[in-house]
């Protein structure tokens, strides 16, 4: 046999144990290899400063759309001017009214400070009697009605006769005015005699209140008007629902002595509807506040 292939194979053995040498101590020293695809180890993401949820503007608790003053009766005891004037915005037009402090102290300044924090505001005309008397003073939103409910005055003395066109509270008996306020619709000189104290005047406009929607007629469950109790508790809302045709004030604005002025141009009263009723006499049941 030729001495080079002898020598040539077993050179080529050599190389070859070597080789599997090496390998074997490879594995040994370094562990198996897996060969294919291989599983990546997760990626661990850096954590950011913007990984809690931001607060959006929008989750705080809605603004009420009503002064928040008015939730506290007892604090809203300025005394008023001895003379001011106030403009009614309404649905019917507008009209003024101006109040002298001395004819009833009392129901002046309480007046005062709802219409400075427009408690009047977006309040309807829930009593409307032809002959009689035209009364607003529920608040809109039950939870302004709730703190005021039992937020009486003392009665003033009766300086002033309760003629046309003159503000008086309304009571249910001695030293409970609260909020509520009704415009003479006529002379009606004997609630003079019942407590009821004349505290303003209607200087202007006296003919858009006589334009009130009169329609409905006396409250529950006299007649078909909404009951007062139910108009405390569900506001708006509930005369929406089964008088929606009731007039409203859009804004109750003091504008003399306040240094704001009465826009130059005014509503225009609209057309009155016609009811297809006569006049109706004063009311013979008393409602919850009502002159009877």
């Amino acid at each position: 046999m030729n001495l080079r292939v002898i020598l040539g194979a077993d050179l080529h053995k050599s190389r070859v144990s070597r080789c599997i040498a090496i390998a074997i101590g490879a594995v040994i020293f370094f562990g198996p290899t897996v060969v294919g695809a291989q599983t990546q180890p997760a990626q661990t993401k850096p954590s950011s400063p913007s990984t809690t949820a931001k607060k959006s503007p929008g989750t705080s608790a809605p603004r009420p759309p009503y002064d928040r003053a008015l939730l506290h009766p007892a604090l809203l005891k300025e005394k008023a001017p001895d003379l001011y004037k106030v403009k009614f915005s309404t649905t019917r037009g507008d009209f003024v009214v101006t109040v002298t402090r001395s004819w009833a102290p009392l129901g002046a300044d309480r007046f005062y400070n709802l219409v400075k924090h427009h408690f009047y505001d977006n309040a309807s005309f829930f009593r409307v009697l032809p002959g009689f008397v035209a009364q607003f003073g529920i608040s809109a939103y039950p939870a302004v009605n709730a703190v005021w409910e039992h937020a009486d005055i003392k009665d003033d003395p009766s300086t002033q006769s309760n003629l046309r066109g003159y503000l008086t509270f309304a009571t249910g008996g001695p030293n409970t005015r609260t909020t509520q306020v009704f415009v003479n619709l006529v002379d009606n000189k004997r609630l003079d005699s019942m407590g009821f104290s004349a505290f303003g005047q209607v200087t202007e406009g006296m003919n858009v209140v006589e334009m009130l929607y009169d329609v409905y007629g006396e409250g529950a469950s006299s007649g078909g008007g909404p009951d007062q109790d139910e108009i405390q508790k569900k506001g708006k809302a509930y005369l929406d629902k089964g008088w929606p045709k009731l007039d409203l004030i859009k804004a109750a604005t003091i504008i003399f002595p306040e240094p704001s002025a009465m826009p130059a141009t005014g509503t225009k009263p609209a057309t009155k509807p016609a009811s297809g009723t006569t006049a109706k006499t004063p009311a013979t049941a008393p409602a919850a506040k009502s002159p009877q």
